[in-house]
């Protein structure tokens, strides 16, 4: 029961997708902190490098360029980290894009980007992780899948990003289904759903002192989330803490979603 044991995650090893910025680099920055050997991906090597090198003076970042969303990215990827690694103990799909247009002029190319992000992209690397989760597992510490929604998948958002919420619902059914289908391989998989988080998607409206001010003002605890509240969630889904549980949501929003 002491809490070295009960939350320690030192010495696994995780994968955290979108990992350069925002929420991703804040759940990376937990995990290489408190001694995870953390691979972090995305598209842009300009961005990424910098912030595997930052993350680096935590702990062991890597940092392997893909574009998940393509199948010839996806397989370099899974091939990259499978010739250094043969488990995987945390696999965070954090990476996601969105896309905001007025009702009567949304594009078919802003449903078609946002869910091959949001939901394929997903569930065909944590398919293709499989045997890497599989040899990580036992009864007593299963490997972890986490999945990162959105409350703006669970109550209607305010704006235009009708492909972006729809995407989190279904990533928040595709979790619960993908961790029915894997608790008997020692697999847990568990949704997380942020609410107003500084990032790219919500920086044009966090960068504005007004508009940052207004957001908070709608959030029961009255602020925006931190890098302590995501990463210190996904810390304890990961320790053995979180060891029992398995297809849950867990809204780390302030209360934002209790609006509904």
């Amino acid at each position: 029961m002491h809490i070295s044991e009960l939350f320690g995650i030192e010495g696994k090893t995780a994968i955290v997708t979108g990992g350069s910025r925002g929420i991703g680099y804040m759940i990376a920055e937990g995990l290489v902190s408190n001694g995870v050997k953390t691979y972090i991906t995305s598209r842009k090597v300009s961005e990424l490098e910098p912030a595997a090198a930052e993350l680096s003076k935590l702990g062991e970042c890597i940092a392997i360029p893909a574009d998940l969303a393509s199948d010839e990215g996806l397989a370099s990827f899974v091939s990259a980290f499978t010739e250094r690694e043969e488990k995987l103990d945390i696999l965070v799909n954090n990476a996601g894009a969105a896309w905001g247009a007025p009702l009567g002029e949304f594009p078919s190319m802003g449903f078609d980007k946002v869910f091959n992000i949001n939901v394929k992209a997903p569930f065909m690397l944590t398919q293709a992780l499989l045997p890497q989760l599989r040899a990580s597992a036992t009864a007593e510490d299963p490997a972890r899948v986490i999945m990162i929604g959105s409350i703006d998948g669970m109550v209607v958002p305010i704006g235009d990003n009708f492909s972006y919420s729809g995407s989190k619902a279904a990533i928040h059914m595709l979790a619960r289904h993908l961790a029915h289908n894997v608790v008997g391989d020692n697999i847990t998989v568990n949704t997380v759903a942020p609410g107003p988080f500084r990032s790219k998607m919500m920086g044009y409206l966090l960068d504005d002192p007004d508009s940052r001010e207004r957001i908070a003002r709608r959030v029961p605890r009255k602020r925006i989330g931190t890098p302590e509240d995501v990463a210190g969630t996904v810390i304890f889904l990961a320790s053995r803490a979180g060891a029992f549980l398995t297809g849950v949501l867990i809204p780390v929003d302030g209360g934002l979603s209790t609006h509904g």
